[in-house]
């Protein structure tokens, strides 16, 4: 047990950097979208700075509607998309459409409770001095929320990795392929052990990165 050859060496590293890809790549682009979706969820809020109820209610419809699909589902579903934009329905590449899909939504919540929970009064104070919506969004909403949105990035980094894990079971690549083909089709624990282990400590490694960068933020704010 646990005594692995240099090709399925090879195989686990080309698996952390596919999960890595898949993770990192997916976050990025889940946070283009989810961001400025995030930020219209906040703003268009009855108590947001610029309330628009129609304009809210699509938005949140919306959100909730694919956050509630399973990632699994999920996946099934936008194959035909997934092969529009990447040409294939297998391989990290292809995961990471449905990746977006699934950590956009997701990420949005996220953005609007951070937002939502700035000081009300610097709000008011920046409204006071005249400023417009768009640089209270950029000035005061994103700058008083850094700390909590970098805890986001940390939360939302650990969740598309775990569901970079789940696409194993459609070929989908990366550790959870490997902990599938040969853990489960194969009967080698060994090696899902080996690569569950894998996954832990990556998404250890990468919340503690998070945590650091969170916490510097939250010093720099306070002082």
């Amino acid at each position: 047990m646990f005594q692995f050859d240099q090709v399925v060496i090879d195989m686990i590293l080309k698996g952390i950097n596919e999960t890595l890809f898949m993770t990192l790549m997916s976050t990025f682009m889940g946070y283009v979208l989810g961001l400025p979706l995030g930020i219209a969820l906040a703003v268009t809020d009855k108590d947001g700075i610029r309330p628009l109820a129609p304009v809210y209610r699509v938005l949140d419809i919306v959100t909730n509607v694919v956050r509630s699909i399973p990632f699994l589902i999920l996946l099934i579903l936008v194959l035909p998309l997934t092969r529009f934009i990447v040409g294939q329905t297998y391989g990290s590449a292809a995961t990471v459409v449905p990746l977006v899909i699934a950590a956009a939504p997701f990420i949005a919540r996220m953005v609007e409770s951070s937002l939502k929970e700035v000081d009300k009064g610097v709000i008011e104070a920046a409204q006071s001095m005249g400023a417009g919506n768009v640089k209270i969004i950029l000035k005061v909403l994103l700058v008083e929320a850094r700390t909590s949105l970098i805890v986001g990035v940390t939360i939302a980094l650990g969740t598309i990795l775990g569901y970079s894990a789940m696409s194993g079971v459609v070929g989908g690549g990366g550790l959870g392929d490997i902990a599938i083909r040969y853990g489960y089709y194969r009967y080698q624990p060994d090696i899902m052990i080996v690569t569950i282990v894998i996954l832990i400590v990556l998404v250890q490694i990468l919340q503690g990165i998070g945590m650091l960068v969170s916490a510097k933020l939250d010093r720099r704010k306070k002082a």
